[in-house]
């Protein structure tokens, strides 16, 4: 697996955490994001 897809597999993990934990803030906590980010994130999975 490259680096790339360890970044992108780690993206989607957090996406997946606020889902289950339905707390974007708790899941970016966990995963070391910033909300900014999570929603910069989510833009571009959902497109």
């Amino acid at each position: 697996m490259t680096t790339q897809e360890k970044i992108i597999k780690n993206k989607l993990r957090v996406l997946e955490l606020a889902q289950h934990l339905g707390n974007v803030s708790r899941a970016c906590k966990v995963m070391g994001y910033s909300r900014d980010s999570f929603y910069r994130f989510k833009e571009l999975y959902d497109q």
